[in-house]
């Protein structure tokens, strides 16, 4: 199934995710406060506006549903997560959940601050700063919405991974290609899910075994 219209977006989180009301009227909420503060700064491309409840709720959403497995208790870091896409809809799904959004541009997380107190989610954490600088330290689950190819995220995130770890990797229609030229020094167990809201993308769904290694100069080697 492909959700396509607002409407089917609406009824898929109801029916399918089992959203409660009030996780419904968290995200209702989200949209508004979306749609104010992208006429003072380009959280969002203008034309997704349209169907938002498609193109980012559910696009977000569907990561709790696509891993086909029960996600472990503990911290879901959301690496730059820019508007709040998956990190902040996670958070106002799961509120019991601690979740860190990470983003490198103060204007983004001085927004996402203030949205996680408009909509009470304490559970939130968000991190001004690079991936890069973060401290290393072990999560529960990693996202990244078209943060980075695959190999350089991997090269970045992995420490922040267990063999215990999901990820959910939004990559559009380049996931299974992005897959297939991960360097196999990376031990791993990925594969790809179709994605909900396009049928021309793909979500990297999996966990990174115990011994994988970053490999920086030989994951450069065998880009083309």
């Amino acid at each position: 199934m492909i959700v396509r219209v607002e409407d089917e977006a609406q009824d898929w989180l109801r029916d399918v995710l089992g959203v409660d009301q009030p996780g419904m009227t968290r995200l209702s909420k989200l949209v508004t406060l979306l749609l104010e503060e992208n006429e003072r700064q380009n959280l969002v491309a203008r034309g997704t506006l349209p169907h938002i409840w498609v193109r980012h709720i559910v696009d977000s959403a569907q990561l709790l549903h696509v891993s086909r497995e029960t996600l472990a208790e503990g911290e879901w870091l959301d690496l730059g997560t820019g508007a709040g896409f998956p990190g902040l809809v996670v958070a106002a799904l799961q509120p019991h959940r601690p979740v860190t959004l990470v983003d490198s541009r103060r204007l983004r997380t001085d927004w996402l601050q203030r949205a996680a107190e408009a909509l009470e989610l304490p559970n939130v954490r968000v991190v001004l700063s690079r991936v890069e600088d973060l401290p290393s330290g072990p999560h529960a689950v990693i996202s990244a919405r078209a943060f980075a190819p695959l190999d350089k995220l991997l090269e970045l995130s992995a420490r922040f991974s267990t063999p215990d770890t999901v990820w959910l990797l939004p990559k559009g229609a380049r996931a299974a290609q992005e897959l297939q030229m991960l360097p196999e020094s990376w031990n791993h167990m990925f594969h790809v899910e179709q994605s909900l809201t396009d049928a021309d993308a793909g979500i990297i769904v999996g966990r990174l075994r115990a011994g994988a290694v970053s490999k920086p100069s030989a994951a450069k080697g065998k880009r083309t």
